[in-house]
This record gives structure tokens, C-alpha cells and sequence, in this order.
């Protein structure tokens, strides 16, 4: 509690929103930046406890600290969790910023990224501002499209994690698969 005490203002001041004349307590207009503060330590914290564990053993080893950096996002954001061959974590990476309702994403900035970092493998992460997790066509598309990229190279993908009101592994989904073509 001391912790956050030193982020409260102990004395209430009221300060004039510029939309109204209605006066705003200073607590009101510092619960935002509190709130950042806060949330940034928490994905501090599950960061720390990712990086302490060293590797990935499976998505929901990565779905907490992944859900917290991503899920309040108000635009749609592509992250990815580069791997060594023993599913070390060697870098994590936002490569994409898009819009409200997508990102364009580039396989070809994809690989150059694991190959920026000698990546063995790959987590994806996006956010869905909308909160609705389900994959959609485009993303399962576009996994499918960085896979066969970054298989060229090298790069298994391990997962695709959509993050919404709920985190969902493509790779629990069985999502993931090739299709065998005959």
C-alpha cells in the first residue's frame, strides 16, 4: 500500500475540464496515468517471472504476460516471442501497429526479424480491440502465409495467440496443422 501511496496526491486540488466547467478532482485526472503506472508494472513483473523461467513449454507459458501487454490496446497490434532451439526466450518483438479492426502485416519483415535475432522458432501474438478472440479468416490466412515464410528459413511457428476478452492458442485449436495436399 506505501507503494502506491507515493502515486495518490495527497491533497485534492480541483482543476476545469477544458470540455466543460464542471470541476475534476486531480485524482480524477491522475487515475489514467495511475493507471498506466500500474499496468506497466504489471507487465513488469510478468515479464520477469517469463524471462526467470527461461523458456516456453507451452502457450499458456506465454499467454499471461502476452495477454497483459496486448489485451487494453486500443488498436490492433502484432507481437511475436522469438525461440532458440531449446525454446529459450531470445527477443520479443511488436512488429505490426494497425487500426481498430486490423494491421497489415509483411512476411518478408517477419523473417528478416528472426533472422535479426537467429530465431529456431516463434510465437505470434495480436490483439483484437473488439475483444471478440475468435481467429478469423485473415488470421488464420496470414499464419499460414508466415509459416511457409519463415519455414524457408529455418523458423518453426509454435503458435498464433489471438488476445481479446479471453487469449486464444491457435496451436489448442489445432489451428496450426499443415494441410497435407494430395
Amino acid at each position: 500500500m506505501a507503494g502506491l501511496q507515493a502515486y495518490m496526491p495527497l491533497k485534492k486540488e480541483f482543476v476545469m475540464s477544458p470540455a466543460s466547467s464542471t470541476p475534476k478532482s486531480s485524482t480524477d485526472v491522475s487515475s489514467s496515468s495511475l493507471e498506466q503506472t500500474i499496468m506497466a508494472a504489471a507487465e513488469d513483473i510478468l515479464r520477469e517471472k517469463l524471462e526467470r523461467k527461461g523458456r516456453i513449454s507451452c502457450p499458456t507459458d506465454a499467454a499471461d504476460f502476452l495477454r497483459m501487454r496486448l489485451g487494453t490496446l486500443p488498436n490492433e497490434e502484432f507481437h511475436v516471442l522469438w525461440l532458440d532451439t531449446r525454446h529459450r526466450i531470445l527477443d520479443y518483438q511488436r512488429l505490426f501497429v494497425g487500426t481498430i479492426d486490423g494491421a497489415s502485416i509483411y512476411p518478408r519483415e517477419v523473417v528478416r526479424a528472426a533472422l535479426g535475432v537467429n530465431a529456431s522458432a516463434a510465437i505470434f501474438a495480436h490483439n483484437h480491440p473488439s475483444g471478440e478472440a475468435e481467429p478469423s479468416a485473415a488470421d488464420r490466412a496470414i499464419t499460414r502465409e508466415l509459416r511457409e515464410a519463415l519455414q524457408l528459413v529455418g523458423v518453426r511457428v509454435l503458435d498464433h495467440l489471438i488476445i481479446g476478452a479471453e487469449c486464444v492458442s491457435m496451436a489448442n485449436r489445432g489451428l496450426m496443422q499443415r494441410k497435407v495436399s494430395r
